[in-house]
């Protein structure tokens, strides 16, 4: 059980897409951790005995929703050597071994945490090394720890030297195979199912590798068959046009950083017979390929052929999100974290760059990152926004993230189910936030 409490005074930032703003309101939150008012101050009756937040002057809105994120890492560029292809099974062993679980629950959990602390009251993990994020959801949901809702999806599912293959991925090359791996991570307690439906940047050995189908459509089809039938969603890692249109006709429901888009792809996206809810949506990750094409390689530490990769891929992203926002497709927001430069205290910085490189307007890359996510994954009835009814997931910070984003860096106050965070510290990286504010 949470405190009663009440936001006195402050403006409320809806989060929906026209960027609508109340001032001078009160958010009351129950015994339950679910707001039971919310409307302009003088209005709103404050029950006895319930505390007050001090609200004016500053902005709250839905908490973030982080839709793509890893946990195995803290986003620090990582030695050569754990990504070099003589190195990866030497790596999976150990990240598989007994002592190798603790370590990666350990990071897990820090990093859910640090997620928190920075403003993400509910993450969904897509690719993990085994079921350290269950395993870490189930503490939260018991209450040995707050933390943020968390949607787990265990290792993702790939073809034979696959993307995110040997240490994050169960392998499969034929139909049966892959429902069997689906019915594995469900067996583990995942909420959700991811896909390497293409090659990808980091892991690439080619140049080219990004993007080029890697599973089937008949393979992917027996997944989403699979997970839809426990009514489970299906991302799908898809970085081509090719490889995107054999995903969405299989039945994913969400497409994992994109691509450019054909007609057939638009009509799909809109209106997809296979997915669990009937469409489908886009979930850019430009964080993941900004920092690799704008910084210098001596700092990032990455070869020629994943250079060459991250620009390919970067401008596909890009184009990917003009299309979706010309034909009214759902755009999510996910920031990959734990890979390069994507640390797990910086989402801000993805509504960021959707903004200024995407071309979504401030008030679209806001919605994405809550309202529109949260209906994207289905829990809007819980979370996405500030209702009377749902979860009090809410930021609170001291400037207006409409007019600058960087706002969202530093919340005053996060609040998750109704636990109140006030002003939460978390551990940064100095030098590479100093790169990463170079563009």
């Amino acid at each position: 059980m949470t405190t009663p409490f009440a936001l006195v005074g402050a403006t409320v930032v809806t989060g929906d897409a026209a960027g609508t703003v109340l001032p001078d309101q009160t958010v009351v939150v129950g015994q339950d951790g679910k707001i039971t008012a919310v409307g302009p101050a003088g209005d709103v009756q404050i029950p006895a005995g319930t505390g007050t937040v001090a609200g004016h002057g500053r902005y709250v809105l839905p908490g973030l929703i982080n839709a793509h994120a890893h946990l195995f890492s803290d986003g620090k560029p990582l030695p050569s050597i754990l990504t070099s292809e003589s190195a990866e099974k030497v790596v999976s062993a150990f990240f598989h071994s007994p002592v190798g679980h603790r370590v990666v629950k350990g990071r897990a959990k820090k990093n859910i945490l640090t997620q928190l602390r920075s403003g993400v009251t509910t993450l969904r993990s897509l690719g993990d090394v085994g079921y350290e994020v269950v395993e870490v959801r189930d503490e939260i949901d018991g209450g040995a720890y707050p933390g943020p809702r968390v949607i787990a999806s265990g290792p993702l599912l790939a073809a034979t030297g696959g993307h995110g293959t040997p240490t994050i991925a169960l392998v499969s090359d034929n139909p049966w195979d892959a429902r069997r791996n689906v019915r594995t991570n469900l067996r583990k307690g995942v909420t959700a199912i991811k896909i390497a439906a293409t090659g990808g940047v980091t892991d690439a050995r080619a140049i080219g590798e990004a993007g080029r189908p890697q599973m089937t459509e008949e393979e992917m089809a027996a997944i989403c068959e699979e997970a839809h039938a426990a009514g489970i969603l299906v991302a799908a890692h898809a970085q081509s046009k090719e490889g995107i249109t054999r995903a969405l006709r299989a039945g994913v429901d969400t497409i994992e950083h994109g691509a450019g888009m054909n007609d057939e792809m638009i009509e799909l996206f809109r209106a997809n017979p296979q997915s669990l809810h009937g469409s489908s949506a886009l979930v850019p990750t430009l964080q993941a390929c900004l920092p690799l094409v704008k910084l210098p390689q001596t700092d990032t530490g990455i070869d020629d052929i994943v250079r060459a990769n991250a620009e390919m891929i970067y401008e596909e992203m890009l184009q990917g999100i003009r299309d979706a926002l010309a034909n009214d497709i759902t755009i999510g927001m996910g920031t990959d974290s734990a890979l390069t430069y994507v640390t797990h205290y910086n989402t801000w910085r993805e509504v960021d760059y959707v903004s200024r490189y995407g071309g979504l307007t401030p008030a679209q890359a806001l919605h994405a990152a809550t309202g529109a996510n949260a209906r994207m994954l289905g829990i809007d009835t819980v979370t996405g926004s500030i209702e009377t009814g749902k979860d009090a997931d809410l930021l609170v910070v001291d400037g207006d993230p409409l007019a600058d984003l960087r706002a969202l860096a530093n919340p005053a106050y996060v609040v998750a189910r109704g636990l109140v965070l006030d002003h939460p510290e978390v551990e940064r990286f100095d030098d590479l936030d100093a790169q990463l504010d170079s563009f």
